[in-house]
């Protein structure tokens, strides 16, 4: 008597003997349609890849997914978002200053530009030009403007103020102490025709315990 092994457990041995199969490859040795394998692997549960235009799938229990939600096998690879436009969206929107070009297709291992410019034409993610490159952020703008805010304060340079412009800084304080970071940063630069950041002022103010000992010295300062 001949035993008839089903197309569940055919689908198994087979994605265990390679993790990653395409569809008519698959359908051939199972020999069955490929609407039928279709079924089968809904049945069973699966993902296709976001590489190669979705054409390889694997079985959803094989994956093991990194903490960026993706899993290679040699070139092909897999994401729990799932198509290549959700993986996008989420890698962009979990990023905490946003993610270029470049930097999506290194994560991906695959060109996605034109597909990072239909996202933004549809308003699905934002962007903005940063040097030579576009950098991508979220759709929503309470979590873009996050990102922005990270990013920037990743890209200061690290503060060198001169004695004269950290002098310039503390007298603007002293002539207005109820002004904020940023409204000094707008009056020196004005003024003085001096470029510096309300970071960059608040980092100056931090590294020297300023706020502390503002009014101690003022006086020593009234002096010169």
């Amino acid at each position: 008597m001949t035993t008839t092994i089903p197309p569940s457990q055919r689908l198994v041995s087979l994605f265990a003997q390679s993790p990653c199969w395409m569809i008519h490859p698959l359908a051939a040795e199972m020999h069955y349609s490929i609407p039928s394998v279709r079924r089968f692997l809904a049945d069973l549960g699966y993902y296709s890849s976001f590489t190669h235009n979705g054409g390889w799938y694997t079985l959803r229990s094989i994956p093991r997914f990194g903490k960026n939600g993706l899993w290679f096998y040699h070139d092909i690879g897999f994401s729990r978002a799932g198509t290549l436009t959700k993986t996008l969206i989420a890698l962009i929107t979990a990023s905490p200053a946003g993610m270029s070009a470049e930097m999506l297709g290194e994560t991906l291992r695959c060109r996605c530009h034109g597909v990072l410019v239909n996202l933004w034409r549809k308003g699905k993610i934002q962007r903005q030009k940063i040097g030579r490159c576009q950098v991508y952020f979220a759709a929503d703008p309470h979590k873009a403007e996050s990102q922005r805010q990270v990013l920037t304060a990743r890209n200061l340079p690290e503060i060198r103020f001169s004695a004269e412009i950290a002098v310039l800084v503390l007298a603007e304080f002293i002539r207005s102490p109820d002004s904020s970071f940023e409204q000094l940063a707008e009056k020196i630069s004005r003024s003085k025709n001096v470029t510096v950041s309300a970071r960059q002022i608040e980092q100056l103010f931090d590294q020297h315990g300023l706020k502390k000992t503002m009014l101690t010295a003022v006086p020593v300062l009234s002096k010169h």
